[in-house]
């Protein structure tokens, strides 16, 4: 294990017809250490070998891998539909640049188990939240001045200050006739009238160019309620209109040649009931219908030419 040498020699020894193969060509680079580790034994004690520390050798690390393929969303991904508007799948082409609805903040997966857990050494500490109220020794030796009131209260007593002495007693059993309601009416009707109070503010109001004049969003006002009053009045008029029965008078040649075709009408169906009242016996139906329609027609025919023979006729053009 001294060197190369020794071990070609060994070889040699072993088998003059099988040379011994040199090491590869790492292998030969490697320093003599490398190879004490490689041969020597897991559990070896102590050795001479060991004396002198072998020389570490740190591997440099590799840049990252940064790959050059562009990211694209995901196909058929269902991590990019935040609500019902969207669909239940998204990118179902897979042809999208980018992704198809924005990302939601803080939609994710969540911290890694455990770190959602209270940490024992943050507990809400005393008077963390809130100051603490001092004493009322504490405020006499530094403030003394916040004890003292700020207004006192007049004394109900004579000479004030204090309560009544020992001696002293309140005036009791004092009853009065006056009647209140009528003295604080006459007082108030003697009272003389107060002067109104003028600020520059009203004054300056006076002096003002448009003071006592009626403002002009007044007129526009005024002027959209006539407008407003004459649409209602014409849709009155045009309803009114509307239900009234249009009646126009009828022109005397008008009326003439209705007579006319009235009464050559009359003659023609006065003919064929003519033609049926020959008749004795009407042994079947038709007969008995075909005399009441003739009968129906000359009564109808009679009013009508009735009717048109009078002069000033007027028609109602709603029927």
């Amino acid at each position: 294990f001294g060197s190369s040498s020794s071990v070609e020699r060994q070889g040699e020894s072993v088998s003059g017809r099988i040379p011994v193969l040199p090491p590869p060509p790492r292998l030969r680079e490697a320093p003599l250490s490398v190879w004490v580790e490689m041969f020597a034994p897991a559990d070896h004690g102590e050795s001479i070998y060991q004396i002198v520390p072998p020389k570490v050798y740190e591997v440099p690390k590799p840049p990252m891998h940064r790959s050059k393929v562009p990211v694209y969303p995901p196909t058929a991904s269902t991590f990019h539909a935040p609500g019902t508007s969207h669909p239940f799948m998204s990118n179902m082409a897979g042809d999208a640049l980018d992704s198809p609805v924005k990302p939601r903040s803080h939609a994710n997966f969540g911290r890694k188990p455990g770190s959602y857990k209270n940490e024992p050494t943050t507990f809400m500490k005393k008077m963390s939240k809130s100051a603490s109220v001092p004493s009322l020794s504490e405020i006499r030796r530094t403030n003394p001045d916040q004890l003292k009131p700020t207004q006192l209260k007049e004394s109900r007593f004579a000479g004030g200050g204090g309560p009544p002495k020992r001696g002293e007693e309140p005036v009791t059993g004092l009853v009065t006739n006056k009647n209140f309601i009528v003295a604080n009416a006459v007082e108030v009707i003697l009272a003389p009238a107060k002067k109104p109070t003028r600020s520059s503010s009203t004054s300056d109001l006076v002096k003002n160019e448009n003071f006592g004049k009626v403002p002009k969003y007044l007129h526009r006002v005024k002027k959209d309620i006539d407008n407003e009053y004459e649409y209602i009045r014409q849709l009155q008029e045009q309803q009114f209109a509307d239900t009234q029965a249009p009646i126009t008078d009828l022109a005397e040649d008008e009326r003439l040649d209705l007579l006319e075709k009235l009464k050559a009408k009359w003659e023609k169906v006065n003919t064929d009931y003519q033609l049926e009242t020959h008749v004795t016996l009407l042994d079947s139906e038709g007969k008995v219908r075909r005399k009441e329609k003739c009968e129906a027609e000359l009564m109808q025919l009679e009013k009508d030419i009735e009717r048109l023979s009078k002069r000033n006729i007027q028609v109602d053009h709603s029927v």
